[in-house]
């Protein structure tokens, strides 16, 4: 008998939260459990989602696009492995509850180290477990036996244990750099962590002594000592390095002295100017070459310090006009272009202006990794799906810059260094876990960089060095994740793999594109135009969703995804539906198990193969990283190939016009074709072909989730 539920339409909420119970209790995500002999593995580690929301569309296509290959692989017969797990996200989520304080009207400064930190594990594990259970509602196939976060007590104590090893390698530094500088939230920043942002702004020139100089940043020049002109500026060949001369400025006169240095655009404004070398990243640089003195203007709040003096104090914004007006005074403003554009550095999560700060902070030495990694992209041990994010990985392994991995919060992996007298001049410093013997010692209060932990991902997961699942996954097979991330998580899994481990942490690397809203729009919360999956599919069912992220996402191409797209998917899983009831209920009381194959004509055969054949093709992009184009050739073939053609074509067949022996052939056919199509279609719509599998006329078969492909 035809099970009633085909009676009724498809409702995917009366299915989906079982069937995940189902497969999860089956211990088949665990690549210990499933059936078979199984040598050849399929890896794939999850980016660990920043536990302090919900997941967003981001996520979503990120996560089915993994599960699709891991459970093509698994139906192929490997042991396949996807490790789940979650990141503390340390500044990201730090910013998060410090603005959730500020609604409380509370603050993060004045308040006990342990409480704070204990605050926002809570509010992080809370959530946690939320965005948990929102992954397992996409369907993903994850060995939940094997979930890791990156606040566990031994990733930590592996985390400080590279930390050290690196320090004793000499990999890692501490010294006073130019850093980026968060002035709202108090803590420096790593280069990938800030963007550029145009902004239009007047750009002021004075008089300093003989020459004109140009800047948009009057209020930082207080103590402005030195003028750096190209040594090749013909406009400027009477001046010599080392002449000096005395300039009236903004607090009175000033005796400067010239430079040359080739660093200079002699394009840019009168092609001369003075450094700030506390305040300016390129003036720092300069200052370095020259060994210059450094003094600095602006406190860690953004604000004037006293060589400002009747500015003392004012944030540099409001003291900025002011400057401007003490300058026009004294006749020493010669021009002001109002609207002036040029790149401004924000922090990426937070939208602040950056301050560049000299401040002691650990650094790692860059150079010697990307060397690393260069070399084994040479010797082919890294693929790239999309060619131009090869050329762009390159070009950013050949520039290296030192990675700051200091942050001023309490959210994160607390660096495992002691000082004693810290910032004198017989200040000592010893890095290990434990403190030292002896009185005055302090731990440093900075933590890792985000990135610092979730870059050893690969080998933290799988327990490097020794760990069963480092010696039978490790390397794993794929790095699947967002295009942006060819700048942070992607070449520092790289690194630490090659530094650690010997060997890349990964083969290949398939980078996807963005997921944009229907008109192709950047989704964000302030314009009101974000999606969440979890929403998607309650409404139109996870497999309609899961098919909505993978049609039409190629590899490192932005994806817009109207609602209206996931709407047609919904569609399709109900034609799939009244297929299998189509199929079913024709084929009620068939023996198809012992059926003799052999009086199927020629015309049935071809048609057979012809599903096998696609479904083959299915395989073969899956493989390849053509997700999207294995996706429309099942779709296609379903809807129009066996929907429009095949049944059509059959109906006659099945009816009481015909013999007993064509039926029989026609509900071989049939079920053979659905049973390829039921395989075929899983990785992509696993909910709903597991169900219909479960009423697929063989004895003691198996979950549809471990059945062969082949």
């Amino acid at each position: 008998m035809i099970n009633d539920k085909y009676l009724k339409p498809y409702n995917h909420a009366d299915y989906e939260d079982n069937i995940y119970k189902t497969w999860n209790d089956s211990g088949y995500f665990n690549p210990d459990n499933l059936p078979g002999e199984r040598e050849e593995t399929f890896s794939i580690i999850l980016p660990p989602p920043n536990a302090n929301g919900n997941l967003h569309a981001g996520h979503g296509s990120d996560f089915v696009l993994k599960d699709i290959m891991a459970r093509y692989h698994r139906m192929l017969g490997k042991k396949t492995l996807m490790i789940p797990g979650a990141d503390h996200a340390g500044f990201e989520t730090q910013g998060v509850y410090e603005k959730k304080l500020q609604k409380e009207g509370r603050s993060r400064f004045g308040m006990n180290r342990q409480e704070l930190y204990d605050e926002i594990y809570d509010f992080v594990m809370e959530h946690k477990g939320n965005m948990e259970e929102q992954v397992k509602r996409l369907g993903t196939s994850c060995d939940w036996s094997r979930n890791t976060f990156t606040l566990q007590p031994n990733i930590v104590s592996k985390v400080e244990n590279t930390f050290m090893q690196m320090y004793e390698d000499g990999m890692i530094y501490r010294g006073k750099r130019s850093i980026h500088w968060n002035p709202k939230f108090k803590t420096s920043l790593a280069d990938i962590e800030t963007k550029f942002e145009d902004r239009t702004e007047p750009f002021y020139y004075f008089q300093y002594g003989p020459f004109e100089i140009a800047t948009s940043r009057p209020e930082t020049k207080f103590g402005d000592k030195y003028v750096v002109m190209h040594p090749d500026d013909k406009r400027y060949s009477k001046y010599k390095e080392g002449d000096t001369f005395e300039a009236e400025w903004i607090n009175g006169k000033v005796t400067a002295t010239i430079l040359k240095d080739e660093v200079i655009d002699m394009e840019f404004g009168t092609g001369v100017m003075t450094i700030t070398p506390w305040h300016d990243l390129t003036d720092f640089e300069i200052a370095e070459r020259h060994n210059l003195e450094y003094e600095q203007i602006i406190d860690l709040d953004g604000k004037l310090m006293d060589i400002a003096e009747e500015f003392a104090g004012q944030k540099v914004h409001i003291a900025r006009p002011e400057v401007v007006k003490k300058l026009q005074k004294k006749g020493l403003v010669t021009k002001i272009e109002e609207k002036h554009t040029h790149a401004v550095r924000i922090c990426e999560r937070t939208g602040v202006i950056l301050e560049p700060q000299l401040m002691d902070q650990w650094f790692v030495k860059m150079k010697p990794l990307t060397q690393m990694a260069l070399k084994a992209l040479d010797e082919k041990k890294l693929y790239f799906v999309s060619e131009q994010f090869e050329k762009t990985f390159r070009h950013w392994m050949e520039n290296p810059i030192d990675w700051n991995i200091s942050r001023q919060i309490v959210w994160g992996i607390q660096i495992p260094a002691w000082f004693k007298n810290k910032g004198k001049e017989n200040e000592e410093i010893k890095v290990q876990k434990e403190k030292p013997n002896g009185d005055g010692w302090i731990q440093d209060t900075d933590t890792f960089d985000t990135w610092f932990s979730s870059g050893q991902w690969p080998l933290l997961t799988l327990g490097f060095p020794d760990g069963k699942d480092f010696k039978t996954f490790y390397p794993t097979t794929v790095m699947e994740t967002g295009r942006d991330l060819i700048f942070k998580w992607v070449p520092r899994m790289i690194m630490f793999g090659l530094y650690l481990a010997k060997d890349v942490p990964f083969k290949d690397i398939y980078l996807h594109g963005m997921v944009l809203d229907g008109k192709g729009v950047k989704m964000s919360k302030s314009k009101g135009n974000t999606l969440s999956p979890i929403d998607l599919g309650d409404e139109f069912g996870m497999d309609a969703t899961r098919m909505s992220f993978v049609i039409g996402n190629t590899p490192g191409r932005d994806m817009p995804l109207p609602v209206d797209k996931v709407r047609g998917y919904k569609k399709f899983s109900n034609k799939i539906w009244n297929i299998a009831r189509f199929i079913y209920e024709n084929t009620d009381g068939f023996d198809y198990q012992n059926f003799d194959t052999s009086k199927l004509t020629e015309t049935e055969n071809i048609i057979i193969k012809e599903v096998k054949n696609i479904k083959l093709e299915v395989g073969k992009n899956i493989e390849d990283y053509k997700l999207y184009m294995g996706a429309e050739d099942a779709y296609h073939y379903v809807w129009h190939t066996l929907a429009d053609k095949i049944l059509e074509e059959s109906k006659e067949a099945l009816g009481n016009k015909t013999t007993a022996e064509d039926k029989k052939n026609k509900q071989y056919m049939l079920l053979t074709i659905f049973g390829e199509i039921l395989k075929m279609l899983h990785p992509f719509m696993p909910f709903i072909t597991e169900e219909i599998w479960s009423d697929f006329p063989i004895e003691n078969k198996d979950l549809l989730m471990v059945e062969s492909w082949n």
